[in-house]
């Protein structure tokens, strides 16, 4: 069996506090968009993972595929040994949530593989486990998010008028150390007010905390977003702590933009 988990773009993001538990409190509005990877999961002898696609650093005991199965394997010990192959599509600490998305969308592969019948409460609490991110896969829609990014409420939202253009220069931004450079503070306008206005009404309105901060260390970031505006985007804005970034077109607007080879780009219809 398999499936297909995709990313996500934040539209805003406000770090309002930091916690007693070390975690901060921020809002969001969490936007999936269609560039996937791919997860296969099949029943074995012995458990055994496997990566394809895009490079992926760090310990595959670790990759939350692989936690997303001994987190149910605690639960549920007559699991059954899988293989799970992972192609990976999405870029890799972009602030696109893939992830997140593959642990989320792991655990429910192995929940309709294997029919454990676990409700969308069931998996939303096993995916907060895995991290901040996960539970928003597991509903999969726009939701403006508060808390950690746990706390979700769906939202109607189409851009399916417009066409984003996803912009990823390859340069690692330490989410750490993008939370260490905010100074925490509620704003005066809540993103979910913001959101309902038309996207060209954003610009001057819909900000993401991160943005100073990681463009005052990585001007090459900043100018991606820049150059999106000059092609012609009604909105440009970092997803997450990036680094990557997007731009909203009219979708029938001719698109004239010329960034480095070694930069990932994709044009994605929403």
């Amino acid at each position: 069996m398999v499936l297909f988990p995709n990313c996500k773009i934040n539209l805003g993001l406000n770090v309002i506090s930091k916690r007693s538990d070390g975690y901060h409190d921020l809002e969001t509005v969490f936007y999936p968009l269609q560039l996937r990877d791919a997860i296969e999961v099949i029943e074995r002898p012995a458990f055994h993972f496997s990566r394809s696609g895009l490079d992926m650093q760090g310990d595959d005991d670790n990759n939350l595929c692989v936690e997303a199965y001994r987190l149910l394997k605690k639960d549920f010990p007559q699991l059954p040994a899988v293989t799970i192959h992972l192609h990976k599509a999405i870029p890799i600490g972009a602030g696109l949530g893939g992830g997140s998305a593959d642990g989320a969308f792991t655990l429910k592969l192995l929940n309709k593989k294997l029919k454990l019948e676990l409700s969308q409460k069931q998996l939303v609490d096993y995916s907060l486990q895995l991290g901040s991110d996960c539970p928003f896969f597991i509903f999969n829609k726009p939701c403006y998010a508060e808390g950690r990014g746990e706390l979700l409420e769906e939202i109607v939202l189409d851009l399916s008028g417009y066409k984003i253009v996803l912009v990823h220069p390859g340069i690692h931004v330490s989410t750490a150390w993008a939370f260490s450079h905010i100074n925490p503070c509620r704003p005066p306008t809540q993103i979910k007010d913001i959101i309902i206005q038309p996207a060209e009404a954003w610009a001057d309105k819909l900000k993401n905390d991160f943005e100073e901060p990681v463009f005052d260390k990585y001007p090459e970031i900043k100018k991606i977003k820049d150059d999106l505006y000059s092609a012609g985007a009604v909105y440009a804005a970092l997803s997450g702590s990036g680094s990557a970034v997007y731009g909203l077109f009219e979708i029938d607007r001719p698109l004239y933009f010329s960034f480095p080879e070694k930069y990932f780009v994709r044009i994605i219809a929403s």
